[in-house]
């Protein structure tokens, strides 16, 4: 199971956010590039970054910082801009809002990207919200996984925005569900405030929850990053 250190940017800053609210931020480094350095000396395999505002200039900058390969979410609505943010050096890009307003860009952004779109499923009582979480969708999350199987996803992050930013524990029971209905690995997100979510999150691996993604916690010490690296490259016994 991959862990991915989270770097919310906005303001050339790097920030959380409780709940996706704008307004509940949290400023936890004035350089995201030097975060990103930190997490990669730590022995992270892969960084999520998300652009909050349109952080092109700090993304490049992380992008020439580090050597592990990044995925990125935030903003993105068309093919142009999967198209340069993969010719910058992404690895993997994030398709949110998108996934429920625009599927085809989905669709066409899969077919010739093969192996570099994921789309991320936020949800609340397992109704998909869009646009910053602002709204809700009426379209349930486990259809839409289903559908972006179809499309050709080979990731999906599964955020549970009840327990976003809100070191109350990973919904581990639905990323596992949301799993097993669609076929796709998915990353969980949301909520992890202990070594014990990623334990409990590492508990669902042969049923296709792939990653964790810690935030908040490893920026409040609440979580060493190199003890949950350990946890969750641990061979099953």
């Amino acid at each position: 199971m991959i862990i991915y250190p989270a770097i919310d940017i906005r303001g050339g800053r790097c920030v959380r956010l409780t709940e996706g609210r704008f307004d509940a931020e949290t400023v936890f480094a004035d350089d995201p590039a030097e975060m990103a350095a930190k997490w990669a000396a730590c022995g992270a395999e892969w960084l999520h970054l998300v652009d909050l505002d349109g952080a092109l200039p700090v993304i490049e900058r992380i992008l020439k910082t580090v050597k592990i390969p990044v995925e990125l979410g935030g903003g993105i609505r068309n093919l142009q801009a999967v198209e340069k943010l993969l010719e910058l050096g992404v690895e993997r890009l994030i398709l949110g809002s998108a996934a429920v307003k625009n599927p085809e860009l989905v669709k066409e952004a899969c077919a010739k990207y093969p192996g570099h779109i994921a789309v991320g499923i936020d949800a609340k009582n397992g109704d998909v919200a869009i646009e910053g979480w602002g709204e809700g969708s009426g379209v349930a999350a486990t259809e839409l996984a289903k559908k972006m199987a179809d499309y050709g996803v080979t990731t999906i992050i599964f955020t549970d925005i009840s327990r976003d930013g809100m070191l109350s524990g990973v919904n581990a029971e639905a990323t596992a569900a949301l799993a097993r209905a669609c076929g796709v690995p998915i990353i969980a997100s949301g909520g992890v405030a202990s070594l014990d979510d990623i334990r409990n999150v590492k508990k669902y691996e042969k049923d296709g929850v792939a990653g964790c993604i810690i935030g908040k916690a490893i920026y409040t010490g609440a979580v060493n990053l190199a003890d949950a690296l350990k946890i969750a490259a641990a061979k099953e016994e």
